[in-house]
């Protein structure tokens, strides 16, 4: 505990990051308080009726995890920061399809900074989109529309969904240049945490006569983060070596280069999860609003999230996408390349193509294990439903929110560690194996 009030004493004698926590802190007040302001005219009455009775599904409770709350608030800041997370993906896969896109990519700092306002002009588009609809499935169906709601209601809770989604963006992009950790990141982050305190009340209430399981509950808990800790900073280093080359008149190694090469055990972090969530809740939903008979075992089987067919589709989509996002994020063949220009090569192999070829390889050994994890991690929910854990609080023992909550603190600590050893002050996690910052953040797709 001295310990630990002395890190704090020393985040606050250095005044920049002073500064930036105080600013961080402020632009999420700020971000916390846009969740509660409802939609003018709505009828928050019946929508807290509804949302009291259990009228929701999987994804949207999800969606609501996301926003802190404004999903399921009709908020003007229902559609949160998703839109965007949506339009980020969109411009990362078609990185990879349209040329254009590809070129942007490699012009550095103006090529990111077009990239950036095309996935903000996308966001809009996507937000125009989504706004109705969610204003005729959340809203409507829950009867919370105003009575005399006519096209200038409409037209004017669209614009300001759009608004407030556009201003969380920009509340991101503030705490991720003159702030501290990922903005966007750090944003679900706090709506996730939002809801934790409140889920964690309501299973000691129901547990209140057994606190030996509430214990064992908290034990389960920490065990879960850890492992996810270990797999969010696992990483296999390729040893790597570089040619000499001449200083002054003497021909030296090149030190700081002689290191290794990083590939992480995740290097798709929370993309699997959520692409294969999308693919498994969507069509459920739809069939769900659908007066059909035909496909009825299957609405059976697969709208129950706690159920078997649900959670072994949404594993072995997992462990898909794993292997597929990770080919987006890492290319053997640029790398070798790249290491070729530079002079470095891999003891044992040949520069060039058989590097890439070893680089793939070792890539798909350590992304089966990542992916299998993965997989695990998003159906420790239902293994924790099973075993009379509510509904609040089971969503914390895996799935997407464990691991944004754990790779943004991470990354967030780890910015803080820096800054610290930057000024020759012991670190928040001295004497821990998690050292310095990590070249990229989980959520930086984002």
């Amino acid at each position: 505990m001295k310990k630990f009030i002395q890190n704090i004493k020393n985040i606050w004698k250095v005044e920049e990051l002073r500064k930036r926590i105080i600013l961080t802190l402020s632009l999420i007040l700020v971000y916390r308080i846009g969740s509660f302001v409802i939609l003018p005219g709505v009828n928050y009455e019946a929508l807290k009726l509804a949302n009291a009775q259990g009228d929701s599904n999987a994804l949207t409770s999800l969606l609501s995890l996301f926003s802190g709350g404004g999903f399921s608030n009709a908020s003007i800041m229902a559609l949160g920061i998703m839109p965007y997370i949506s339009a980020s993906i969109i411009m990362q896969l078609m990185g990879m399809a349209v040329p254009a896109v590809q070129k942007m990519q490699n012009e550095g700092e103006s090529g990111r900074k077009q990239i950036n306002n095309y996935t903000r002009i996308l966001t809009i588009a996507i937000c125009a989109l989504q706004a109705p609809a969610y204003l005729t499935q959340w809203v409507g169906n829950k009867g919370a529309l105003p009575i005399d709601a006519d096209a200038i209601w409409w037209i004017q809770s669209v614009v300001l969904m759009i608004a407030g989604s556009m201003f969380a963006v920009w509340l991101g992009e503030r705490i991720t240049d003159r702030g501290i950790g990922n903005g966007i990141s750090l944003l679900i982050t706090v709506g996730i945490l939002a809801s934790l305190p409140g889920a964690f009340i309501a299973e000691i209430t129901m547990n209140k006569s057994n606190l030996i399981k509430i214990v064992v509950e908290i034990v389960v808990f920490m065990l879960i983060v850890l492992a996810t800790i270990l797999i969010v900073q696992g990483v296999r280093k390729i040893p790597m070596n570089t040619a000499k080359r001449v200083v002054g008149s003497r021909s030296v190694a090149d030190q700081a280069a002689r290191s290794y090469l990083p590939i992480k055990v995740n290097a798709s972090g929370v993309m699997p999860i959520i692409f294969a969530q999308a693919i498994v809740t969507i069509p459920m939903m739809l069939m769900s609003n659908s007066t059909a008979t035909t496909g009825s075992w299957w609405q059976t089987a697969f709208s129950n999230m706690y159920g078997v067919p649900y959670n072994l589709l949404l594993a072995l989509l997992i462990i898909v996408f794993t292997f597929f996002y990770t080919a987006i994020m890492i290319n053997p063949r640029k790398m070798a390349d790249d290491m070729k220009r530079n002079g470095g090569f891999i003891p044992g192999i040949r520069p060039g193509e058989e590097t890439a070829e070893y680089i793939d390889s070792l890539v798909s050994r350590i992304t089966l294990p990542g992916s299998i994890f993965l997989a695990i991690i998003a159906i420790i929910p239902a293994i924790a439903h099973a075993a009379g854990i509510t509904s609040g609080f089971e969503m914390f023992f895996g799935g997407t929110s464990l691991l944004i909550m754990v790779s943004v603190v991470l990354d967030t600590l780890q910015q803080i560690e820096t800054y610290l050893l930057n000024r020759h002050m012991d670190g928040l996690m001295d004497g821990t194996k998690v050292k310095g910052r990590r070249v990229s953040n989980e959520l930086s797709g984002f």
